[in-house]
């Protein structure tokens, strides 16, 4: 009788950096304890776990009693901890210094609370680049896991990845174990019994002198939080069924990564590409390429050939990310300027608080789309920003920049100029729309510009097309991959593209935009010029204390409807927490649509930034103003999110001066509502 199959079975825990409680909780309740709950009565099914730097923390602190289960496990030998960055990051994607500091952050904190230093490592999102080896070697680590499709892109076929292989970057060694995509598709979604069959059935492959390995490491969020599962892994008893199901089979065998490392030999030497797993390669694609990619790969499963072709099938890399969402780019820009400003302190005013923000704002989520929100989400976005103003301000402190620089921030050759007082700041970037990108208030830690275009979308054509519900009938359940559900009606005008910036303060004459010229700095502010149909227009930004003010000059009074939009980022969205108020007298909420005929002055308050903006004008204006959607999609399903407040003020014309004032304010108070 063969050898049994080594089931190398790990789970991989997350939630993104500023999620909100209530999302916690639920994943809690359909999740992680009842999975803690069930292995935990079986001593004898080992298992590894990673659970994130940030979600670990909020575990202790909001259900100690969960973790004392895991650190029971932990201490009977029955589960391995793997490390990672503590918060998340794609570690490809931040400086060498910061991937040990994060690693080494994490392996720490497992130690302390859990009582196990890791040696082997999750890989955020699987990504894959030679670049991280060292510092993963350079922390103690002696393997990781990614995808079998890494080594089929390698030249690899699936019969050989039932083992691990070795790889090295600058002569430092590290071993690499392949998940089954097979096992990633069957886990929790076939029939517990369909499952235990195919790991049984992989002991044909068995050499005498090698042990084959069942290897299986993915969201454990499949195991309760997905569509159905809930109900399906833990009323139905599918966990209960798999693990006593193979408990009971003589032809599986259980096991750590670690022991298994340590008790077989590598398979050999492997160089992998860059990539991560194939739904990521199309989700990082433009949705033009990426509708041609999922054609291509549609076109190899008819005709039979893409389990032969998909090694050649690939998609895009994930830093494609960045170069297709340029408010992604900017972020992670802004984060890799803040770290090299935070490595080039003296060590001794490097703070905890200064490296806790700097990791906070390295996590991934924000900075990617695919399945799920991610980027789409502003209260991911929010607390990237959150984390970059509150360091930026700290720096500061410490190292003062000057109140106004030119550089070109995010690398796209168009230069910023940032002005800033220690109490707000401003960057415009200087491609003749005079606007501004992004709105900081330090005492808030909040980035008013942090708002995100619309743009196409490589799902959008499965709204357009309504295309049935791709869910399988028979045994079993289908996966979020697989399923079409709408959480919101959605309309073609939401779907509709433009890939312009949803900017502060971008004017247009009769609708005509108006093209400026940087024209000077000077200490309280920057000013610009344009020339519009034989007019001299000037614009100068400014910042005094607390307020942002804009003001229009002109020789002669110019014909014409002037317009200026600007799109706010408010935290409550279109929340109970954010409300016009005039006078005393709440208007509406920011979900709302508004319009004002005699405008000169409106607060925007929000509870959940606990702060308000007052809104002023020199020169009565019409105000309106209305949400601004955006149509993303998530495992549960197609939905509308609220990504900023749009607001438009209209002159008849251009009078020879004209001031708008955007003044900071911490909510001293509730304000009452009268009805």
């Amino acid at each position: 009788m063969s050898k049994p199959v080594s089931l190398l079975f790990g789970v991989h825990a997350h939630q993104p950096v500023g999620n909100f409680p209530e999302v916690l909780e639920d994943a809690h309740i359909r999740c992680y304890k009842p999975f803690l709950h069930v292995v935990h009565r079986y001593p004898d099914f080992k298992f590894a776990v990673h659970f994130s730097g940030w979600l670990l923390d909020y575990l202790f602190d909001h259900h100690p009693e969960d973790m004392k289960l895991l650190k029971a496990m932990v201490k009977r030998g029955q589960v391995e901890l793997f490390s990672a960055g503590d918060t998340e990051p794609v570690l490809a994607t931040i400086p060498n210094r910061d991937r040990i500091g994060q690693l080494e952050t994490f392996s720490k904190k497992l130690n302390k609370k859990l009582g196990q230093r890791p040696q082997g490592a999750w890989l955020t999102e699987r990504v894959w680049e030679s670049t991280v080896i060292p510092a993963l070697v350079d922390c103690g680590i002696s393997y990781v896991i990614v995808d079998d499709y890494h080594f089929l892109c390698a030249g690899k076929t699936k019969a050989e990845l039932n083992g691990y292989f070795t790889t090295e970057e600058d002569n430092q060694r590290l071993d690499l174990f392949p998940i089954s995509e097979a096992l990633r598709y069957k886990l929790p979604f076939s029939p517990a019994s369909d499952a235990i069959a195919y790991i049984e059935s992989l002991s044909e492959h068995q050499a005498a002198s090698q042990r084959v390995a069942a290897i299986y490491f993915d969201d454990i969020e499949k195991f309760g939080i997905w569509p159905e599962t809930y109900q399906w892994v833990y009323e139905k008893g599918w966990l209960e069924q798999f693990i006593q199901g193979v408990l009971a089979s003589p032809q599986i065998m259980t096991s750590h990564y670690r022991d298994y490392h340590r008790s077989e030999k590598s398979r050999g030497i492997i160089y992998l590409p860059t990539t991560s797993y194939i739904e990521m390669n199309e989700w990082t694609l433009p949705a033009d390429l990426a509708n041609r990619y999922a054609d291509l790969v549609q076109q190899s499963k008819v005709s039979g050939s893409y389990e032969h072709n998909k090694p050649f099938l690939r998609g895009g890399i994930w830093k494609n990310f960045f170069s297709r969402y340029p408010e992604s780019n900017w972020m992670h820009k802004r984060m890799l300027s803040l770290s090299q400003r935070f490595a080039s302190l003296p060590v001794k005013q490097q703070s905890a608080t200064m490296r806790e923000k700097l990791y906070a704002s390295q996590a991934n989520d924000a900075y990617w789309h695919g399945l799920f929100g991610g980027l789409y989400l502003p209260h991911l976005r929010r607390a990237v920003f959150n984390n970059i103003v509150e360091l930026e301000g700290m720096l500061d402190l410490i190292a003062p920049r000057p109140t106004i620089y030119i550089e070109d921030t995010d690398l796209d050759g168009v230069e910023e100029i940032y002005l800033n007082n220690g109490i707000l700041q401003v960057i415009s970037k200087l491609d003749g729309a005079a606007s501004i990108c992004e709105f900081d208030a330090y005492k808030l830690k909040h980035n008013f510009g942090d708002t995100l275009r619309r743009q196409e979308e490589h799902y959008y054509h499965k709204i357009k097309y309504d295309m049935p519900n791709l869910q399988q009938s028979g045994s079993g359940i289908a996966s979020a991959h697989d399923r079409l559900s709408f959480k919101h009606q959605i309309s073609s005008a939401d779907l509709e593209g433009g890939r312009a910036a949803q900017a502060l303060f971008v004017e247009s004459i009769d609708d005509h935009l108006v093209m400026y010229q940087f024209e000077s700095k000077h200490d309280h502010g920057i000013k610009f010029k344009a020339d519009f149909d034989g007019y001299k227009i000037n614009k100068k930004i400014e910042l005094i204390e607390n307020q942002l003010l804009i003001t229009y000059t002109s020789k002669s009074r110019v014909e014409g409807y002037l317009k200026t939009e600007f799109n706010l980022a408010m935290p409550s969205c279109d929340g109970v927490g954010g409300k016009y108020i005039r006078d005393d007298l709440v208007l509406g909420g920011f979900g709302q649509e508004l319009e004002l005929m005699d405008f000169t002055s409106i607060f925007l308050e929000d509870s959940t930034l606990k702060g308000r903006l007052l809104l002023s004008v020199s020169n009565e204006s019409r105000l309106s103003s209305k949400p601004f959607y955006s149509v993303s999609q998530s495992e549960g399903g197609f939905e509308k999110i609220m990504q900023a407040i749009k607001l438009v003020l209209v002159w008849p014309c251009i009078p020879e001066r004209l001031t708008i004032s955007l003044t900071v304010v911490e909510l001293g108070g509730v304000v009452e509502v009268y009805s």
